[in-house]
Parts: C-alpha cells; structure tokens; sequence
C-alpha cells in the first residue's frame, strides 16, 4: 500500500492562495479598540513576519493617529527589566501566541501600564491572555513554515484595529476591500519576475512607507525559501551607503504601493539603479488596475502578489518551500 506523497509547495501554494480571502474578512471585523484611542504613543512587539506585518502597520497608525508608531524590542522585558508603559499602547504581533518572548512581553508591558493588544492566529493562546484586548488573524490552521495568509491577515487585523480608533478610516478599509475581494491573484510580470530571481545572487528589496514592511517581509521570504541572499531598504535609506553593492551584480525589486508621495523617492531609486546597471524591476497594484485602496492594503496586496513568485523560484531550485530544513514553524526566542 504506498502513501500519497504531496508535492513539495503545496501547503504554501494552497495557504497564500487563500490570503486574500483572509484579508477581506479580518480587515472588516468590528472592534472595539477605545483602550488605544487616548494613547500617547504605540509600541509594536513581533518578530520575522509579524514585525514586517507592524512595520506595514506603523506607517498607517501614524498617518492616522498622529502619534507615534515604533518597533520594541521583545528582550527589553524577555532579558531586562523592561520599561514605563504609562499611557502608551503595546501590539503584540504573533501568529502562534506562543514565542515565550513575546509571551513576557505582553505580560511585563502589562504590569508596566501598557494598554496591550494581541494580533493572533490561535485563540487563547498565551499572548492572547496576557493582552488587554485580541483583534483575531482568523486565517485557519497555517501549517508550512513561512507564514503566508496569517501575514496578511495581521495586516488586515491591525487595519480593523485601526478602523476602530478613527471611523473615517474604517469606511476606505471597505473601499479597498471591496477592489481586492476579486484581484487577480497573479502579477503580469510574475514570470520576468522569477527569472529574475533565478540569475540573481544579491537582491536589494526596496519600498517606501508601508512599502517598506512589505519590502521586509518579501526579502525574509527569499531568505527562508529560496536561500537567496535579500535585503529590505527604505528607497529613502538605500541611496546612501547602500548603493556601492550595485557596483557588484544586484537585482532590485521596487514595490511600489501607489501612495502620491513616495513617487519622487522611488523613481530616484529606480533611476539610480538602473544608471549603475542593476537588474531593476518595479510592482504596483496600479499594474491590475487597482488604485483606490489604502497603502497598507496596497502592501498586503503585494505580499500577496510576491509569495507564487517565491514559491516558484524556490521550486526552480529545487527547495521545498514547505519545510526550509533549518527553521521550524514556532521559534522560540529570548
């Protein structure tokens, strides 16, 4: 009796594919998000996907909240003694709920006077218990190694969040979702894209505001499943030092969200580039024609485009995208 062996990919393939189905539904949720409203400052704690996922996530509380939106790093309480807490807001970012550092994170902003807010993928877990208030991912069981929908959906997640604190914004969160609920799951330049990929050795992942994050996210996963070496800049940072590495072969990858202002700084990183060159390549969900969405949806919608890419690349070299055979689905850290 033989035993049905599945193709390497097939978990990420069929898991990426639902992402976006997972984002319309989690970024519509209701909640109630009153604890962050009076809050002088927002600090995310994640870490891997989760952080670019808050990375995304940070431009857009700052563009709506006018308050400060900045990256903490779990070990300030998982190996210090942590820090003051009064009157700021934590999110917690994991689609596990069970890394022991952000578990202890969670717990001492707490005890430090952090009004806490849980983003995850499993219910009662234990960062979950340690928050104040869980804006659920939603996404279902996520079982290959690289995260894909439970990416995605923490985009969504902290959109709802979002949409909690300022109402304005929730009602363009219903416009985009209603662009994205039939976008084409596939870009036009995929297969450029891959081949790309395929020549590459160095790779620059560059964005802009929420193009950022997802510059993070899209770098981490040509990492994890392709083990090519990648490199997330802001198009902002990229043109000081930086630059020099495309004096070497260097593919770059732009994502663009579409945002009006970051157009300048994109195209004098697009120009740059290509003056030295490298092999530059550059997305927008303005290439499928959608244009009125948010720009951390725009993000989320790039992520979404970008993760088939990676799949097939790692494919083509003959990876199993699935299962990286040095990384696990949960890590624990310190």
């Amino acid at each position: 009796m033989s035993i049905e062996t599945k193709p390497h990919g097939h978990l990420m393939a069929a898991e990426s594919a639902e992402a976006m189905d997972v984002f319309c539904r989690t970024a519509t949720q209701s909640i109630d998000a009153n604890g962050l409203a009076q809050v002088k400052a927002i600090f995310t704690i994640a870490r891997g996907s989760s952080d670019a996922a808050a990375n995304i996530l940070s431009y857009e509380f700052m563009r709506e909240l006018s308050v400060p939106v900045t990256s903490l790093p779990p070990s300030v309480f998982s190996l210090g003694k942590g820090v003051c807490f009064d009157n700021f807001g934590a999110l917690v970012i994991s689609q596990s709920g069970a890394s022991d550092d952000l578990v202890r994170a969670a717990k001492g902003a707490g005890a430090n006077g952090a009004n806490v807010v849980a983003i995850t993928n499993k219910p009662d877990s234990a960062v979950e218990q340690a928050a104040h208030t869980t804006v659920p991912i939603g996404a279902g069981a996520e079982l290959a190694v690289p995260a894909t929908k439970t990416v995605i959906g923490s985009v969504a997640a902290g959109m709802a969040l979002l949409g909690g604190i300022a109402h304005e914004y929730r009602a363009r969160v219903q416009t985009s979702v209603a662009s994205l609920k039939d976008a084409p799951g596939t870009h036009p330049h995929a297969k450029a894209l891959q081949a790309a990929l395929l020549r590459a050795r160095n790779v620059y992942v560059i964005g802009r505001d929420t193009g950022f994050g997802a510059a993070e996210e899209v770098a981490l996963k040509l990492k994890e499943c392709c083990a090519l070496h990648a490199e997330a800049y802001s198009a902002s940072e990229v043109l000081h030092g930086p630059l020099q590495l495309a004096t070497n072969p260097l593919m770059v990858l732009i994502l663009d969200t579409g945002a009006d202002k970051i157009q300048t700084s994109l195209d004098q990183a697009e120009a740059r580039f290509r003056a030295v060159g490298c092999d530059v390549h550059r997305i927008s969900p303005a290439d499928l024609d959608l244009v009125d969405l948010t720009p951390a949806a725009a993000a989320a919608y790039l992520l979404a485009l970008m993760y088939p890419v990676v799949l097939n690349t790692a494919l083509a070299l003959g990876l199993n995208p699935d299962a990286p055979e040095t990384l696990s689905k949960v890590t624990q850290t310190t």
